[in-house]
């Protein structure tokens, strides 16, 4: 390329989902790349942008419209509704966007965007610009959704345990959920799968995980479609600590309360608390409720628990004085603080995968309760593959009891498999470590995308 006057190398144009689970990922990618000398700006949607006013004193912050300006996702009637909105104004607002700063002094080089919004990559190639498709979720989950993309895996799946190349034999329930109950949440299923509609068009595909985690899923889909795995994407202070002040991710849907959650956990003893988090999107009923909340209480072990607003009348009565002694809930907490703190003995999760990259970067084993989309997937790869944790099961009704809750929270806490468990977390640890180091494996697929604007 031409030498440029700018004291930077390209400007790169990044746009998440619009949720917290896709925000965090891109902004902690763009931030490295700033640290590469690279300018960055992260276009959020109007609504996110009015309600987080977030800030970033490397990234800058611009806007699209989802055509809920006002209210976001709450005001659609439905997914497939706010889908379409988010297309339509996302598509005319981007291109007013564009259009901004090519008429400035730092235009638009290449778009990174969101695989759930192939739409962004027709927009761009009509302004002649580099593309880059980013997968928030592990190589694992989209191969399968690649296979069913391109008729590879037949629905309904009439036999199994099913084989794709690279990963472990997946019965029904280690299938993305929205494959293993086929019908549920047909909006989601038809965007996860038309990740793959026009990725071959994009310039980079890039992918949240790292090599080593997933070194033959990795391999095995690189033959059909060329990737770059260049995560784990959390704050620099955690993995290498080489971007300046990159403590946290800096933008949050919810109001924290970072100070209750660390001192609680100040005078604990080391590995004696189970973290309670199930994100930002699960709701469980009353009964499922009760039974975590007495699997907690009467497993006796430390716990703080993190309970949203909309679920606290869920808990049985008196849950809370009851086990005082023992345990804190709060509405949020800063995760990352916590799973670092070495009070923190198990992270009891719904197995996202932001939450599971953060468990493994940090070195917590885990007790899994998968819910939906890529969670029963990641949940089977937490037991079998890494060996870092185990997976609850549910009763022939779904109801996963206090009984099982108690037994996998012992298991990881004081037996002998938890031992085991602890030590491979260590080693993904300083795998985790070594990735995101100056030359390891997810560095160099940066560098790699960013040999397009070189110095």
């Amino acid at each position: 390329m031409e030498s440029r006057k700018q004291p930077y190398r390209a400007h790169i144009l990044a746009i998440p989902y619009p949720s917290q689970g896709h925000i965090n990922p891109m902004l902690q990618f763009c931030r490295r790349l700033v640290h590469k000398e690279l300018k960055t700006t992260l276009a959020i949607t109007n609504f996110i942008f009015k309600t987080m006013q977030p800030k970033s004193e490397t990234v800058q912050i611009d806007t699209i419209s989802d055509g809920f300006d006002e209210g976001g996702f709450t005001e659609a009637e439905s997914i497939h509704s706010y889908l379409e909105h988010l297309q339509t104004a996302g598509s005319k607002t981007l291109i007013d966007l564009i259009k901004k700063y090519q008429n400035s002094d730092s235009p638009i080089d290449c778009v990174v965007y969101d695989s759930f919004l192939p739409w962004i990559l027709d927009v761009s190639k009509e302004f002649g610009l580099v593309t880059a498709s980013f997968f928030t979720q592990p190589c694992a989950v989209n191969f399968v959704y690649y296979y069913v993309h391109h008729g590879l895996l037949k629905l309904p799946i009439s036999k199994f345990p099913v084989s794709i190349p690279g990963l472990p034999l997946l019965d029904c329930l280690d299938m993305p959920a929205f494959i293993a109950f086929q019908g549920t949440y047909p909006a989601y299923f038809e965007l996860v799968l038309n990740q793959f509609l026009n990725v071959d068009k994009a310039d980079y595909v890039l992918v949240n995980t790292f090599y080593e985690l997933e070194a033959e899923t990795v391999l095995a889909m690189s033959k059909v479609c060329p990737l770059l795995i260049i995560g784990p994407t959390i704050p620099s202070f955690y993995l290498d600590n080489r971007v300046e002040n990159d403590n946290e991710y800096g933008l949050n849907l919810f109001d924290l309360e970072p100070t209750i959650s660390t001192n609680w956990l100040h005078d604990k003893p080391k590995g004696s608390v189970i973290y309670v988090a199930f994100g930002s999107m699960v709701n469980f009923d009353e009964n499922q409720m009760e039974e975590l909340a007495m699997g907690l209480k009467e497993s006796n072990f430390y716990f703080l628990w993190v309970v949203r607003a909309s679920e606290e009348e869920k808990l049985p009565k008196d849950f809370v004085q009851e086990t005082s002694q023992k345990g804190l809930l709060v509405r949020w907490s800063p995760q990352l603080k916590v799973l670092s703190n070495e009070a923190i003995g198990c992270f009891f999760s719904h197995c996202g995968w932001n939450s599971t990259i953060e468990a493994l970067s940090l070195g917590v084993p885990m007790v899994v309760m998968p819910q939906w989309t890529d969670q029963t997937t990641n949940a089977k790869l937490v037991q079998d593959v890494w060996e870092v944790g185990v997976r609850v099961k549910a009763d022939e009704n779904g109801l996963v009891g206090r009984e099982e809750i108690e037994g996998c929270l012992r298991e990881v806490m004081e037996g002998e498999r938890g031992n085991l468990m602890k030590n491979n977390t260590v080693k993904w640890r300083n795998l985790a470590k070594e990735a995101v180091s100056q030359n390891g494996s997810s560095d160099k697929c940066i560098d790699e995308f960013l040999s397009k604007w070189k110095a």
